[in-house]
């Protein structure tokens, strides 16, 4: 288990069992965990708010999935409708180690402490890491601020190439605003809930760069998932999930009121979630959420707890 923390990423680790299953719901040994506290770096919202400006925040281009390339669309599957987002589901923003400006996608998760962001595990957050809710091109004010990115929380093994793909998902957490409040008090948050199986009716949110779509928006589209075949994870046909939809939760059971609900996936796993190619926006794939996603949200939140409790101490 990796665990990093502030915007340096200290590391803490730990050996991690991984079974071949063939049940669903069967799962790897229990793993030990072990934290190492890091020092919290200096960066606030505002530092980040200051840096991601409207303007670097439109030209962030995100690691590329397949080609990248817009394709005719595939005429047997549905196609992403463009829509002005929900509060729970954002932009995610980071400098990685070449400085270049990159995102995918996040969202909030209902957590003990209310801080808590869901993506995919090759969503690295970098230097400068902010997350932007419901996340809208070209204003000058976000509806629901930039928050700064403090700890994130992987497995080390995780990947996009066999086994390491089915751990494809990762944590992360976002410091209070100027006010002092928890993004889940602003947002809202879906509950994390282990996949109930293969077949599923889901809610796909996500934000495709500008490069692949001009109106640099959020996309959702609704659709039955079925089993990646060969793997322990889902897929579902939908056009229009270009690169930067990584990360996108696959929700139930939402709320029309609220707009949160259960998230039983994110766009991740095998080849960063999707096939490569020009076509690679029609398919996206989502590692199986079991008792490792679980363990590992489990970690996270009892960290922040350790954390918090040796702060006061």
């Amino acid at each position: 288990m990796t665990i990093a923390l502030g915007m340096a990423f200290g590391l803490a680790t730990s050996p991690v069992s991984h079974a071949a299953e063939t049940d669903p719901g069967a799962h790897g040994t229990q793993s030990t965990f072990t934290h190492e506290s890091q020092p919290r770096a200096t960066w606030t919202n505002k530092d980040a708010k200051a840096f991601w400006t409207p303007r670097r925040m439109a030209e962030a281009a995100p690691p590329v999935r397949g080609t990248g390339r817009p394709a005719a669309s595939n005429q047997l599957a549905p196609t992403a409708e463009h829509f002005d987002g929900i509060p729970s589901v954002g932009v995610l923003f980071s400098v990685d180690g070449e400085a270049r400006e990159h995102h995918c996608t996040a969202s909030v998760v209902h957590s003990p402490r209310g801080n808590l962001l869901l993506t995919a595990g090759h969503c690295n957050p970098g230097a400068r890491a902010a997350f932007v809710p419901q996340y809208q091109s070209g204003v000058d004010t976000q509806p629901y601020g930039v928050w700064a990115i403090e700890d994130s929380f992987a497995y080390a093994d995780r990947g996009t190439t066999g086994s390491g793909a089915d751990l494809d998902f990762a944590f992360a957490t976002v410091a209070p605003d100027d006010s002092g409040r928890r993004i889940e008090d602003v947002t809202g948050g879906n509950v994390l809930t282990a996949t109930p199986g293969y077949r599923n009716q889901v809610s796909v949110i996500g934000y495709p760069t500008v490069r692949s779509d001009p109106q640099d928006r959020a996309v959702r589209c609704s659709a039955t998932t079925a089993r990646l075949a060969g793997t322990r994870q889902l897929r579902m046909e939908c056009n229009g999930f270009y690169g930067g939809t990584s990360g996108g939760p696959w929700l139930t059971n939402i709320d029309p009121q609220t707009h949160t609900g259960q998230v039983i996936g994110v766009i991740g796993g095998v080849n960063g979630g999707g096939p490569s190619g020009p076509h690679s926006d029609r398919t996206s794939y989502s590692p199986y959420f079991g008792k490792e996603i679980l363990d590992l949200y489990d970690r996270a939140t009892q960290a922040q707890q350790e954390g918090a409790s040796g702060t006061s101490g």
